[in-house]
């Protein structure tokens, strides 16, 4: 079983966000200044205890793969850095979208059995998430997770088969 997570606002937040409230997470992201820095995404940390979430997935045989919103090469590198730094799971599989793709388009060439990512709220919305432009044909055989934008996914279930029937 393949599981792909959104790393930025699902599993990841800056360490400027940590102690907020996941409201108070939402308006920073909403009032931050863009282009972020490159520097800005190497202090990244886990939200909540998504590490161990993952883990217990990956323990039930799931294969773990993230997806940056980030496509510079220093930011990707960044991005990965914190993965591996704070040990998630199969943190070498990192997905990002080259020159001229989509989110919807790395995960249709993945096609994992479940997307993990949250709602965007901070951006515009499910107009911003991933699942919203996978090929309908495709969309059936994806079971698609959402979560509150930093409100981690601590919640979700730890059964695999549990997971599959939340989307």
């Amino acid at each position: 079983m393949k599981i792909l997570v959104f790393t930025e606002g699902t599993i990841l937040m800056h360490t400027s966000a940590e102690g907020l409230t996941r409201e108070q997470r939402v308006r920073q992201s909403k009032e931050r200044v863009r282009p972020l820095s490159d520097h800005f995404f190497a202090e990244g940390i886990p939200n909540g205890d998504a590490v161990k979430k993952l883990q217990i997935w990956k323990n039930q045989g799931a294969e773990i793969f993230y997806l940056t919103s980030r496509t510079k090469p220093k930011q990707v590198a960044n991005i990965r850095h914190v993965l591996e730094k704070f040990n998630f799971p199969d943190n070498h599989n990192l997905l990002f979208r080259k020159e001229g793709e989509q989110y919807k388009d790395v995960a249709e060439k993945l096609m994992p059995d479940i997307l993990v990512e949250d709602d965007c709220e901070s951006i515009g919305g499910e107009k911003e998430m991933t699942y919203t432009h996978i090929k309908p044909e495709l969309k059936k055989k994806i079971e698609s997770v959402v979560i509150k934008e930093f409100g981690g996914i601590d919640h979700l279930p730890n059964s695999l088969e549990e997971l599959e029937k939340k989307g």
